[in-house]
């Protein structure tokens, strides 16, 4: 056996696996103009009709391997397309301009399509104007069976590698329920929205491999290699081989790992590190306890916001995060408030229903959204502060550039204080409240935000981006994302010395917190508090047991001279090895 084709992208976890292709299909296929004869539009409309019901059936099908319990209801999200199936408004006029126009039932169908996404376009209410996209899965499930594609049944996606040009993370949680082995996908980068949801659900996967669905082939065997960021087709016997053992001696790490779970952080001269968990949805709380978080450093709301035409009411998010809060038995739980923004993005429509704007990166985002659309921010904060009166819990603003903007904030949440104390709603009166320094201001004036808040955050996913101009999912200047540029490095540092002058913990929730390759770094650096994805919680301890704190504060010491001298270091590897 030869190996026919093999893929480099960028590697956005840890883990390996092998199984065969599902190319999966997404968007609308190409279609052009064509008319058909009188006597042909009964077929035509009999074909029309099968390649729906067919789509009904597929996803009906789908829905049947959700579980009950998924927190993101998918449910609701298969749903909608179920509705929009049957909805006439695609259904009745479709058949109506192939009647009419003697249209082909492809070309009848874009018609309705693109007459549907103007209405949406037009409307002002930026969540209605999500059903754009599901007009365009709808519209593409069915084109995709006209053009002669069998939609998979039940069971397909066990085991097996998905590729895709992109993921939502609506469709890596239903593959994860239905036990996708991994997935590769054409565009993304390793800090996308969906690749950290990717390894937060532990599904090995490597994006931004051009031209991924024309270079595989549907059931062929793959083998994804998550850490190296290479995709192999067609695999020796001996490339089996190779990572069928790499695969086992992860198995066996674990195991070791697992030993010493409920040892503490502790270095060996005896500095204790708090290490914390990031987690997307509530059922991420089982590895969280598994892995013995300290606590949750950051729980990211965004999830309840997503693939639905309306907005979460108070008491929705209100039982999502008691849910949280009840489900960790008492460790702290830091829930960060709407961060809607660029890297929810899919296709040219936001997630969070906003329409993009020509930098959505430096646009109305985050806590900026929320305080131009108080109606979305004041639910929230009613919901997070009842939840606190069922376990601790801390509340962490997102992407705060100026001290203004934080009273403007700080204001709002006393208010909604007053207006629930007034009402004999319980809550704890005396909720932690931080901020996350992701913005090079923020990190420029810490001494001040570490001054009014009780916390502070460091998410190096933004600060880095923001430092250095990069935008982390262009693949094209993605390479260019350095944590370790002395700008980067001197915002982290001059945050964590603002902290402790004020007193306040610091913590850092950013993918870099994660990252065994610079955790020994981060310690030297006076971070005693760290968060990241479950899965990377026992590598972390283990490293911080087998670590000396006075050995690495003189290492970082000996770092930071070398950029300072040099402006860049080129034995970082050396010394934290």
């Amino acid at each position: 056996m030869t190996l026919s084709c093999q893929g480099i992208g960028i590697n956005t976890s840890r883990e390996v696996a092998i199984g065969e292709v599902y190319l999966l299909q997404q968007g609308i296929p190409e279609v052009t103009h064509r008319e058909i004869t009188k006597d042909l539009v009964a077929s035509e409309i009999a074909r029309f009709e099968n390649a729906l019901h067919a789509t009904t059936n597929h996803l009906r099908s789908v829905r049947e391997q959700i579980p009950a319990n998924t927190a993101l209801d998918i449910s609701e999200f298969i749903d909608t397309h179920l509705l929009m199936l049957e909805d006439n408004a695609i259904s009745q006029a479709t058949i109506s301009l192939i009647k009419d126009n003697l249209y082909g039932a492809e070309w009848a169908l874009k018609v309705r399509r693109d007459e549907l996404v103007r209405v949406f376009d037009e409307m002002d209410d930026p969540y209605l104007r999500t059903r754009k996209d599901d007009v365009d899965h709808v519209v593409g499930h069915v084109q995709f069976v006209l053009a002669g594609g069998q939609p998979e049944q039940q069971g397909d996606l066990s085991g097996r590698v998905v590729v895709a040009r992109d993921l939502t993370p609506a469709e890596t949680i239903m593959m994860k329920n239905q036990g996708v082995a991994a997935f590769v996908t054409e565009f993304g980068g390793p800090l996308s929205h969906t690749a950290i949801l990717a390894r937060s659900l532990g599904i090995p996967a490597v994006v931004g491999i051009h031209q991924a669905t024309s270079l595989f082939r549907h059931g062929e065997q793959l083998v994804v290699d998550g850490a190296q960021g290479v995709v192999l087709a067609d695999p020796t016997d001996r490339i089996l081989a190779h990572y069928r053992q790499r695969i086992e001696t992860k198995r066996l790490r674990e195991e070791e790992l697992r030993r010493h779970v409920d040892l503490p952080a502790l270095t060996t001269d005896g500095e204790r590190i708090f290490l914390h968990a990031n987690i997307e949805l509530p059922e991420d709380i089982g590895i969280t306890l598994n892995n013995r978080a300290d606590g949750v450093g950051l729980f990211r709301t965004e999830f309840l916001y997503m693939n639905r035409p309306t907005l979460p009411t108070e008491e929705e998010q209100l039982e999502a995060y008691l849910s949280a809060v009840r489900g960790l038995g008492g460790i702290p739980l830091t829930i960060r408030t709407l961060d809607l923004g660029v890297d929810k993005t899919t296709g040219n429509i936001s997630e969070s229903g906003c329409m993009p704007a020509i930098n959505p990166a430096l646009g109305l985002r985050a806590i900026r959204l929320c305080l131009k659309e108080p109606e979305l921010f004041v639910p929230q904060l009613r919901a997070i502060l009842r939840a606190s009166a069922a376990g601790p819990v801390r509340l962490m603003i997102p992407m705060l550039s100026g001290i203004q903007e934080l009273k403007q904030v700080i204001q709002i949440i006393d208010r909604t204080k007053d207006e629930l104390s007034k009402k004999g709603v319980p809550f704890d009166t005396d909720i932690p409240i931080g901020g996350m320094i992701e913005v090079p201001a923020a990190a420029l004036a810490a001494d001040s935000f570490a001054r009014n808040l009780d916390f502070l955050s460091i998410g190096t996913n933004d600060l880095i981006q923001y430092t250095l101009a990069v935008d982390r999912m262009d693949e094209e200047v993605n390479f260019l994302f350095d944590p370790l540029h002395p700008a980067v490095l001197r915002l982290i540092q001059h945050t964590i010395d603002a902290a402790n002058r004020a007193g306040i913990p610091v913590s850092m929730c950013g993918e870099m917190a994660g990252e065994p390759r610079y955790t020994q770094l981060l310690i030297g650096m006076g971070l005693r508090e760290l968060s990241m994805q479950p899965s990377a919680l026992l590598e972390t301890r283990e490293l911080i047991r087998q670590s000396s704190l006075s050995e690495l504060q003189q290492r970082t010491r000996t770092f930071f001279k070398e950029l300072e001298e040099k402006g860049e270091s080129q034995s970082f590897d050396t010394l934290f090895d």
